[in-house]
């Protein structure tokens, strides 16, 4: 873990939002560094999956007060494209099915994407294809799955491997992860979270767990968990967090919220 950067990747500052008027977020602060793994955890409603699609730019929100800074910049106005292009990824709980369109095709217009952002060449499709090779041998990704299309027919933890796959590929520094351990079996999730903390060996890169549930943090071991409820962060602490809640639930944490 590295906390020598004095400026963290992301720092939350007293976020508050509202979609159609109704307030759901009440003032999240949150800083991460490089290298960090922080998951944050708590009952539905609470507030998780919003965060995370706040940070990327959902356009269904709206912030009304506070901060999000990324490597030191304000990214509130930025498109949810640019946070893309710019090192944020959004792994969704449930990815959608695209039929018609091929997987290669589409994680190569992504990548190029980025590519014409920063004025970089866009890379013909067969380069793309040996870019490709490597990213599947470091997930260890069937290559069968660029000749289908984007999540049609996939399980679960296809699914699931496509988004990390797509994480891979666009070099991505900051990784949130929401729900990743839903529907999965237990070899899926063993075998995603093998590659997550591959992944993870790049120590500038930093990763957000959303989840419910312990079992994915015994896989992938956060240096911090979060708890939220009523949209905003109740408690913070390190891994053993997990197994309290495991035991007691969130109710016990209620009255910190009041």
């Amino acid at each position: 873990m590295n906390n020598n950067r004095k400026i963290p990747l992301l720092e939350i500052k007293n976020l508050h939002a509202t979609i159609n008027g109704n307030k759901i977020l009440n003032g999240v602060n949150l800083s991460i560094f490089p290298g960090q793994i922080h998951a944050i955890m708590g009952t539905n409603g609470s507030g998780k999956s919003t965060l995370s699609k706040i940070i990327v730019g959902h356009p269904s929100y709206t912030l009304t007060e506070g901060e999000i800074l990324f490597m030191g910049q304000n990214i509130c106005e930025l498109e949810p494209d640019a946070r893309s292009h710019i090192g944020l990824f959004l792994a969704f709980q449930y990815p959608v099915e695209i039929a018609g369109v091929g997987n290669e095709d589409f994680l190569r217009l992504a990548y190029n994407a980025k590519q014409t952002y920063f004025n970089l060449p866009v890379i013909d499709p067969l380069d793309f294809h040996m870019i490709m090779q490597e990213k599947l041998e470091m997930i260890k990704m069937d290559p069968s799955f660029l000749q289908r299309n984007l999540n049609e027919g996939f399980s679960g933890g296809e699914k699931k491997r496509n988004e990390i796959l797509q994480f891979a590929l666009l070099d991505s520094i900051l990784g949130i992860l929401d729900e990743t351990d839903s529907g999965l079996d237990i070899d899926a999730l063993k075998s995603i979270s093998e590659t997550i903390n591959q992944l993870m060996l790049n120590k500038e890169k930093s990763i957000i767990l959303i989840t419910h549930y312990k079992r994915l943090l015994e896989y992938i071991k956060p240096d911090f968990i979060h708890v939220m409820q009523d949209g905003i962060i109740v408690k913070t602490g390190n891994a053993d967090l997990a197994n309290i809640l495991e035991e007691q639930g969130y109710e016990w944490l209620k009255q910190l919220a009041e």
